[in-house]
């Protein structure tokens, strides 16, 4: 079912001291639904009563996508003045070691957990076991809502539709017909299955087929790999498709290999080589859902709730279609960590 989305511009969130800035997000209602969106202007807390301690779970940081994250909820919580742990799961297999990072989040006494999970509903059995009263928030993934306080993201669904639906402007049923692979990412982990679904609705009625789907985690080695073994055996591919790690590696790869008609490479999130390719015109398309507000958004969904101000409980940035003739006009800073900037673990109230 493709996502409906209410545009209509709302109000002015305002709880606390605002800042000179707003962000435009999508409130959607009913919460956790993905449903309908109401086009909402918030105004960010600058102040809070108490250093809150919040602890934030991410699946991995192998590609600047949740470097981005990562970027953007340190600087949200420097300046409300909150204690922020982080820590990453190592990759999208890595279920049980995210349980036991839940655990430890649990043992320092954190007010509230930001989790960016392997999986959407593996651990609820296990929470509802743990009758543990700390709040915990979804963060970019989408997480099961039963346990849920609040969610920050974007659909994936609409991630991958989004994808699908400019291929399938460029080639609509009729036309010629032209062939991708699809690289989506590590199977039924993280976005996959949504952005997948996504992908192969929007390319229903179009002359678009997609011959081969490679599963992988989010690796560079891992996709390089696959990426070699598809090019080896299809030849006459129009488009390579899928994650910001295999659109990386897809521009070094199709440079050395000197094809004579090689492939358009797209990515249906961003990175900063992704960007980078965007620019110079090696890759021709990618979505951005603003990964840097996403983790802003984040910090200040959960410290409003902690605070006990209003709040919306299920938001997320719009998502932006970049290619080379509008990547120049891009407010990049609000999808992507500036450069030099490493991964940060803790950010402690000052």
């Amino acid at each position: 079912m493709l996502i409906r989305f209410l545009i209509t511009v709302c109000c002015l969130l305002t709880v606390g001291v605002q800042n000179a800035h707003s962000w435009p997000v999508d409130n959607r209602t009913p919460a956790f639904q993905f449903d309908q969106a109401v086009v909402t202007e918030l105004s960010p807390l600058s102040k809070v009563n108490k250093p809150w301690r919040l602890c934030a779970l991410y699946p991995h940081m192998k590609d600047s996508y949740w470097l981005s994250v990562n970027y953007g909820m340190v600087e949200q919580a420097r300046q409300l003045g909150v204690e922020l742990q982080v820590a990453e799961a190592g990759g999208y297999h890595k279920l049980e070691r995210q349980w036991q990072q839940i655990q430890d989040c649990l043992s320092w006494q954190a007010d509230a957990i930001l989790l960016g999970t392997v999986s959407f509903a593996e651990f609820n059995h296990r929470l509802r076991a743990e009758n543990n009263s700390t709040p915990l928030f979804g963060l970019v993934n989408n997480l099961s809502s039963e346990n849920l306080s609040g969610r920050v993201g974007v659909p994936w669904y609409q991630m991958g539709y989004q994808t699908g639906l400019f291929l399938a402007e460029r080639h609509p049923s009729g036309s010629p017909e032209v062939s991708i692979a699809w690289f989506p990412g590590p199977k039924q982990r993280g976005g996959t299955p949504e952005s997948e679904q996504g992908l192969r609705d929007a390319l229903v009625d179009s002359s678009v087929n997609i011959i081969v789907t490679a599963n992988g985690d989010n690796d560079r080695n891992v996709q390089r790999n696959l990426l070699q073994q598809v090019l080896d055996q299809h030849s006459e591919l129009d488009y390579v498709v899928g994650s910001a790690v295999m659109a990386e590696v897809a521009i070094n790869e199709l440079r050395k290999r000197n094809l004579r008609k090689p492939p358009e490479v797209i990515s249906h999130y961003l990175s900063h080589g992704v960007y980078r390719g965007l620019k110079r015109g090696k890759v021709l398309m990618a979505n951005s859902d603003q990964m840097v507000l996403q983790g802003r958004l984040a910090v200040d969904q959960s410290v409003r709730f902690l605070e006990g101000l209003e709040f919306l409980p299920d938001i997320g940035p719009r998502i932006i279609r970049l290619t080379l003739d509008n990547t120049q006009q891009h407010q990049s800073d609000w999808s992507l960590s500036p450069a030099g900037f490493t991964p940060t673990y803790r950010v402690k109230p000052e």
